[in-house]
């Protein structure tokens, strides 16, 4: 079998003939019934697929059904962050992707609902088919696992992993990684005596100190997007708009102002003027718009596909949280990047940490 190959997944490449081998590994009942299921526990952890490289995965999809015979409903009605993903590769000491499952499939909040990328889709019946078309690469191992942090429901779960193997690794492939982070509520500031114009739109903003973090790499890679949750924690009948927080992007160690610079959270998303309409498109979408005034719940993705952000020896990609950094709101967000191992840990809070904030 060739390597990876010198193509790309377009539809103008598909007639290429290639050399490499398909296989998944799936949750299919290995008795030949229609049990076609994982069944876990709360508090454990199940691997899903262990597979030897050089390869690729090419696809994953997934759904997940709470048990609620017998049990409250609302004590785990935020199952999506109680759920976690991990992803290792070649035998790392530490994993590449921790996320929790509905944020790393592209919601956040601990919500589901029908959206299509290119990379990530929820699918019917109301966003309870996740499906990732990232494209993984790895020398010697995957390693996929689901870990439940459940407090007293079993789960039932159902999977694919779809994945080529080839003849030879190519060094020049990074590491897929995702991580997940937040900060609830973000390091505001009073309104006091400002107008709600001074508020939202005064002060100034000139080291990007005390920007909402994305994400911290070290090593040689590139970033490739991000989903990003804001639960507007502001309660006021006044004009309540969360964003004008700027983008800034710090690659390989270098000083503010940044090369990359941005002019507002909503322009960021490639979306214009305050948006509260739902929309979804290859790149760029916002999935959760929230309710009125930009109350409660908000969640947007923006995928670097086309752009990937390069960097050789480390990076730091920032957002402010309001201009100036001024806005308190419960903002979340998951980072999707590749790069060289090893790389940084990639950690995750604690479930306590992760839950969903009540409406």
């Amino acid at each position: 079998m060739s390597g990876y190959g010198e193509f790309g997944s377009s539809l103008r490449d598909l007639p290429r003939l290639r050399q490499t081998r398909r296989g998944r590994v799936s949750s299919w009942d290995r008795t030949g019934g229609n049990t076609d299921n994982m069944r876990v526990e709360p508090g454990e952890c199940r691997e899903l697929a262990d597979i030897a490289g050089p390869g690729v995965i090419t696809h994953i999809w997934c759904t997940v059904a709470v048990d609620h015979v017998g049990k409250p409903a609302e004590l785990e009605g935020d199952y999506l962050r109680r759920l976690v993903l991990k992803i290792t590769w070649d035998d790392s000491r530490h994993p590449a992707v921790l996320v929790p499952l509905g944020d790393f499939f592209g919601m956040g909040h601990g919500r589901s609902g029908n959206f299509a990328s290119a990379p990530l889709q929820m699918s019917p019946q109301d966003g309870k088919g996740f499906n990732c078309w990232f494209a993984m690469p790895f020398a010697g191992r995957a390693r996929f696992e689901l870990i439940s942090e459940m407090s007293v429901k079993p789960v039932t779960f159902y999977y694919y992993i779809d994945y080529e193997t080839y003849g030879e690794a190519d060094p020049e492939l990074g590491y897929f990684h995702a991580q997940w982070r937040r900060q609830n509520p973000t390091d505001g500031v009073e309104q006091g005596n400002q107008s709600n114009e001074e508020f939202l739109f005064g002060g100034t903003n000139t080291d990007g100190a005390g920007n909402y973090v994305l994400l911290e790499a070290e090593g040689r890679g590139h970033y490739v997007g991000t989903v990003l949750n804001v639960h507007n924690l502001r309660q006021t009948t006044d004009w309540n708009w969360y964003g004008e927080g700027d983008d800034m992007f710090f690659i390989d160690g270098e000083p503010w102002p940044p090369r990359l610079h941005g002019t507002g959270t909503e322009d960021y998303f490639n979306t214009a003027w305050c948006p509260t309409q739902q929309y979804q498109a290859p790149y760029h979408g916002l999935t959760i718009p929230g309710g009125p005034n930009w109350s409660g719940q908000v969640s947007y993705y923006r995928f670097h596909v086309e752009d990937p952000v390069v960097f050789g020896k480390s990076i730091k990609v920032t957002i402010e949280h309001g201009h100036a950094n001024k806005r308190s709101d419960d903002v979340s967000s998951v980072a999707y990047w590749y790069q060289t191992l090893p790389a940084l840990p990639v950690t995750l809070a604690p479930v306590g940490d992760r839950l969903v904030r009540p409406l």
